[in-house]
């Protein structure tokens, strides 16, 4: 039988790669840790990682559809970190374990980050009807480029409750913070918005 190591002569054993793949594996999954128990609390966030306010040079598999959030991109690290520990474990290169940890951890990534799409999906048209969006006003969230050159997002409250939808506007682009009201449901329930002109009182 082995002797057994402590935890720091378990740590000086392993080589500077596993080491690097048990830090990744190891935090992320903590991270995941901590993204389910807030998810349990209603506290969770699925929110994308939108790199340029809703450029439409985003990267989309399918309209409306973004590949990065916080808990795919979670979802990408657990995974490729793992898959590291165990391809190291079983004395793989240490080139082929990064090419096959890193394709185990994107395909981690997509599954996720597709299940948080449908279930957003399936949450906006099952518990809200987004004709009652007419004519009432919201706050720019993500900004709204000019001219539907692009999609930005608002904030909206529609029977009461706080919802996200994808927005765009004819006229000047919309920055965020905006006062915009609702003029036309588009297709894939994108919201046809304007500003709203504040008047001053005399």
């Amino acid at each position: 039988m082995f002797p057994l190591l402590s935890l720091n002569e378990w740590w000086q054993f392993l080589g500077t790669a596993e080491q690097v793949f048990w830090v990744i594996a190891l935090m992320f999954s903590a991270f995941f840790v901590i993204m389910f128990g807030l998810s349990l609390l209603g506290l969770g966030t699925d929110s994308d990682v939108d790199m340029d306010h809703g450029s439409p040079h985003d990267f989309h598999l399918d309209k409306d559809f973004s590949a990065f959030s916080i808990r795919s991109i979670i979802a990408f690290f657990t995974f490729f970190g793992w898959t590291g520990v165990y391809l190291l474990s079983q004395e793989s290169s240490v080139w082929s374990t990064v090419l096959i940890s890193t394709l185990s951890g994107a395909t981690a990534m997509f599954v996720v980050a597709y299940m948080i799409y449908k279930f957003a999906q399936m949450e906006k048209s099952g518990t809200v009807d987004v004709l009652n969006a007419l004519e009432q006003q919201g706050e720019v969230y993500l900004s709204i480029p000019q001219n539907h050159e692009g999609k930005g997002k608002i904030h909206i409250v529609i029977d009461g409750s706080l919802h996200e939808y994808d927005a765009e506007t004819k006229g000047q682009s919309l920055i965020t913070g905006s006062q915009v009201r609702v003029v036309e449901i588009l297709e894939n329930e994108v919201l046809l918005v304007e500003p709203v002109i504040l008047e001053l009182e005399k």
